[in-house]
């Protein structure tokens, strides 16, 4: 099971951040092959409050877990983060290989209806995003 954290955050303008990032990456961060990150996003239409619907929330939860149980199975990827509100959900993995993230993408979620995915993917082999994103986690000590 993995171990997670979430604390809220600001976007630029202001509007609060849902950020929830995974503690337990060690084994994936130190093999040097999971060094792409992709972040695939998800732009929705959102009320005063910058966050999803009752009906978009409960989709993006079933794509979460469509993904997270496909790279459960094949762990050629990581949920790390998980971006929410100002209009926006973003989930950030790391994956040896873009090709291979896609193939397995597609597969989790090919029966669900078309979804306003998009994907972007960059060499991120320091975990930069990830560090930056740790910085968001409130220490309760």
């Amino acid at each position: 099971m993995a171990d997670w954290w979430t604390s809220p955050a600001s976007a630029e303008d202001g509007k609060l951040i849902m950020v929830t990032g995974r503690r337990d990456v060690r084994k994936f961060r130190e093999n040097p092959r999971f060094n792409i990150r992709v972040e695939v996003s998800w732009k929705y239409v959102s009320g005063a409050d910058g966050m999803p619907s009752t009906e978009d929330s409960a989709m993006m939860e079933e794509v979460q877990e469509r993904l997270t149980s496909e790279f459960d199975k094949d762990p050629v990827a990581v949920l790390t983060g998980v971006y929410t509100g100002d209009g926006e959900r973003n989930w950030v993995f790391y994956t040896l290989s873009t090709h291979i993230f896609g193939k397995k993408l597609n597969q989790a979620l090919e029966s669900l209806p078309l979804l306003p995915l998009e994907i972007y993917a960059e060499n991120d082999p320091d975990w930069a995003e990830y560090d930056e994103m740790c910085d968001c986690e409130i220490k309760l000590d």
